[in-house]
């Protein structure tokens, strides 16, 4: 079991490293080819950011392991809102651009929405099943390009990216690096999903428990540690799109591309689960309504935190009573 310890630990760190030096390694290269800083900020680094849920997930889809899956996507959904956004406004009070809460987070609750209804359109047929099937994952790949499509477009009209990630290494080096990401990144997704599947049975917890709390937790570091810096530095207002549109990637794109590659089916108790997920982008976009005029305060980042911590004291109930 030490050893399990050990490789789940070190497939965090590989995911989170090798998503960096993939992003660093593509991005040079698209810079190199002439590709715009906009295109490639909006593509190449979005898409290599989301690397690790969408490596975690395929890998966890094609091992039969699909509880370990969507706990992997809802955990993460759900810590980026509540823990992440939570921690970066007790740390400082965060900006809101206009865009992200005209469009931007309402999108997100509508892409719960949408995962919600997919999952359960099967659930008269097995009252203890849902699931998404392949049909339902080009439905969601379609809704996320929708989005792609839209945030081009506000982006061309604004010209207004974060060029921070866009890499500048020559050819050669690129090459390496992303090549080295790519590679990182299916050793570490391989070691996460094995290992947390032999932590989760000696622990007595369940996949979907493990999935939703340490996995997903996991696989949100790179934006808890790119949000707090940004709030140490006062640059704050980036945040909640990140966040927001990382939480849309993960829906949209990383569950649509798992479940055309593995169609997913899991417990009808996840329910509750996604309810959180819609709970939690309703919640913000009601902060947005009764604080200050886009900003989310302290007492609201408060809120968010024990929010979390009673979600996770219900989460470890919950898998004790399934368990027992």
């Amino acid at each position: 079991m030490i050893l399990a310890y050990i490789l789940f630990v070190v497939g965090f760190v590989l995911l989170i490293f090798s998503a960096k030096w993939l992003v660093e390694g593509s991005s040079s290269i698209a810079k190199n080819f002439k590709i715009p800083d906009l295109i490639i900020g909006l593509t190449v680094v979005a898409f290599g950011t989301s690397a690790p849920e969408l490596i975690v997930n395929v890998i966890a889809g094609v091992s039969d392991k699909p509880d370990l899956a969507i706990g992997n996507i809802i955990g993460s959904n759900i810590s980026n809102i509540m823990l992440i956004l939570g921690v970066t406004a007790i740390i400082m009070e965060i900006p809101v651009q206009k865009s992200t809460i005209l469009s931007e987070i309402p999108f997100s609750l509508t892409a719960a929405l949408l995962f919600g209804f997919l999952a359960n359109i099967t659930i008269f047929e097995d009252e203890k099943t849902i699931g998404l099937s392949q049909i339902d994952g080009l439905i969601l790949i379609f809704f996320f390009f929708l989005f792609l499509l839209y945030i081009i477009y506000m982006a061309r009209q604004n010209q207004d990216i974060d060029t921070d990630e866009i890499g500048d290494l020559s050819t050669g080096k690129a090459v390496i690096f992303s090549i080295i990401g790519i590679v990182g990144l299916f050793v570490g997704g391989k070691f996460v999903v094995d290992n947390a599947s032999e932590i989760a049975r000696s622990w007595g917890f369940s996949e979907t428990f493990i999935g939703l709390t340490i996995v997903g937790i996991g696989t949100s570091l790179p934006e808890l540690v790119t949000s707090a810096i940004a709030a140490l530095k006062r640059n704050a207002d980036i945040a909640v799109g990140n966040i927001v549109g990382s939480n849309i990637f993960n829906l949209l794109w990383v569950l649509g591309i798992t479940a055309m590659i593995s169609p997913l089916k899991f417990d009808v108790v996840s329910n509750i689960d996604i309810l959180v997920i819609i709970g939690s982008s309703a919640l913000l976009i009601l902060f947005m309504l009764i604080g200050r005029k886009y900003t989310i305060d302290r007492w609201q980042g408060i809120i968010f935190v024990l929010c979390y911590v009673m979600y996770l004291y219900y989460l470890v109930d919950r898998d004790g009573k399934i368990s027992m």
